[in-house]
């Protein structure tokens, strides 16, 4: 089997095309690069021959952490926002959560795609292909089965060339899950960094932005009954006067600042958490008034990346004015009021393009790295981010999008964009995604729930939810009132932490089911249908 390739180069001469062949198998890397002629990349790509049985089942890695990415049939397709109204993806850029902006979608029935990594799975064999290097361009892996045929594309148009570049850099495997996982890591030469699973709360999923001094305060108090010495206590969005603006709290709902809850957090026994998000600004905080040479400008106009909090835009991480601040806003956060751990979100924020020089997975490489150097001593939580970037720079890193508290949010939204909020969807990816755990990082698959009130998930679907997150997360956080909870939630959650003692965790998707041994004994875990349909 061979990979055709071929590489077109705009020159000062003209349009250039470069092309070849290179030998393919399931059981050898792929190395393929080629002397480019002076110029500008328009496109690099190839063709592997690929033919994909009725009931074979397709992954497609998606572009961030909540991009949804179940395991496809052969014959499904990826919807796009075509069938939102265009009116509103321009109003609520739609548009901007995901690779909507620079990749096609076809929704063609039969075609799929997706990034960095992807697999054809039959039964218990996996043929895994997957990037080594994603620093000269993302991988974009799409597929055709009425072709049956692998697109590869490197994201690198507009890229200055003239010399060898890396076309692509690929590890190939075929075998078991574990075998291909653990063959594709050990090829990256890419370990998690130390770092115990975590246990513990968040402010968000029961308060969301509507927390204070008294909230945090009662909240606290509830998990000292709860939680045990060293797990996290964490704040989360609505501390800050608006996104963007990270040096001071909001002075009405937290007139003493931060450093005195971090002392409390910390006199409980437990880890100080802060949710941050450093790459964006809100349209209208006071980051973007003054200081709008500081946002990234596309067309001279400021990239907008969404609808939330009435609309927020990225900063531009080569504005030296940007880094200086950041560094400023993590001394703070960090060394003055005493934070341990930092949940940091939207990170897609800071590369929704690259530049002549920089792939756009250049740059979101060269952020993360970014932070890193910037943090320090704290320990971080990766959310909202492309996925491999983050890949050995993050102790924690999301999986998922964000949990609702219903199932699957109203029928309207599920047209929307495939970042949207979703239990359902949140579960699909903790499973699919169940191979970055302890691979790349310890996996956060988002919260969990016991609560009765202010939820719409009946008590089977939060069990679910609960119990996979045990299973497969790193990360295991609540974000109810635990000063609430019931005898039987108590004793709900102290089932929960016995299930991260699991070992020997499958998920057989063929079969709906999740086997795990405990305590010397094997159990198996039914899934519902429901989940994947």
């Amino acid at each position: 089997m061979l990979i055709v390739w071929k590489a077109l180069v705009d020159t000062v001469e003209g349009r250039r095309a470069l092309s070849g062949q290179v030998p393919f198998d399931w059981n050898s890397p792929v190395h393929i690069s080629a002397p480019l002629p002076e110029g500008a990349i328009v496109s690099v790509t190839a063709r592997i021959p690929l033919a994909a049985l009725e009931y074979d089942r397709i992954f497609m890695n998606g572009y961030q952490t909540w991009t949804s990415c179940p395991e496809y049939g052969v014959h499904d397709r990826i919807w796009d926002l075509r069938r939102v109204p265009a009116a509103a993806v321009r109003k609520y850029a739609f548009d901007r959560y995901g690779d909507y902006h620079f990749v096609p979608y076809p929704c063609r029935e039969g075609v799929t795609h997706g990034f960095s990594w992807c697999y054809f799975r039959r039964s218990q064999d996996f043929r895994l292909l997957a990037s080594l290097d994603e620093a000269p361009g993302y991988t974009m892996f799409t597929y055709d089965a009425g072709l049956s045929s692998l697109r590869l594309e490197r994201d690198c148009k507009g890229i200055r060339c003239g010399g060898e570049y890396p076309l692509f850099d690929l590890y190939a495997a075929r075998g078991g899950e574990e075998q291909v996982f653990d063959g594709w890591f050990a090829a990256m030469g890419v370990k998690p960094l130390p770092a115990p699973p975590l246990r513990g709360y968040t402010s968000w999923y029961n308060r969301y932005e509507d927390i204070t001094e008294g909230t945090i305060r009662a909240d606290l108090e509830g998990c000292r009954a709860l939680l045990s010495p060293g797990d996290l206590f964490q704040i989360d969005d609505g501390w800050e006067p608006a996104v963007g603006d990270w040096l001071e709290t909001d002075p009405a709902k937290f007139p003493n600042g931060l450093k005195p809850l971090a002392e409390e957090i910390h006199a409980a026994g437990f880890k100080a958490g802060l949710w941050l998000a450093p790459f964006v600004a809100r349209c209208n905080s006071r980051l973007a008034r003054e200081h709008p040479d500081w946002l990234l400008r596309v067309d001279g106009e400021p990239w907008l990346l969404g609808s939330n909090w009435g609309g927020f835009v990225s900063l531009d991480i080569d504005n030296p004015a940007v880094t200086d601040y950041l560094r400023r806003v993590f001394d703070r956060v960090v060394r003055e009021w005493g934070f341990d751990l930092l949940k940091l979100d939207f990170l897609y924020g800071a590369a929704p393009f690259g530049t002549a020089r920089e792939t756009r997975a250049g740059r979101m490489i060269r952020a993360m790295e970014l932070l890193r150097g910037l943090c320090g001593s704290a320990v971080l939580l990766g959310c909202g981010v492309p996925v491999m970037p983050a890949f050995g720079r993050v102790e924690y890193c999301r999986v998922s999008c964000d949990v609702s508290l219903d199932w699957d949010d109203k029928p309207f939204m599920r047209l929307c964009h495939r970042e949207r909020v979703s239990t359902k969807q949140a579960i699909l990816n903790t499973l699919f995604r169940r191979e970055l755990n302890g691979r790349a990082y310890l996996s956060d698959p988002d919260v969990f729930f016991l609560r009765q009130d202010n939820i719409e998930l009946r008590d089977d679907q939060k069990l679910l939810l609960a119990r996979l997150n045990a299973l497969f997360g790193g990360v295991l956080l609540l974000s109810d009132d635990p000063g609430s909870y019931t005898e039987k939630e108590r004793g709900l959650y102290r089932e929960l932490l016995a299930l991260t003692r699991a070992q020997n965790v499958r998920f057989d998707a063929d079969n709906f089911t999740v086997s795990f041994s405990l305590e010397g004994e094997e159990y198996l875990l039914p899934v519902p249908k429901e989940l994947f349909e």
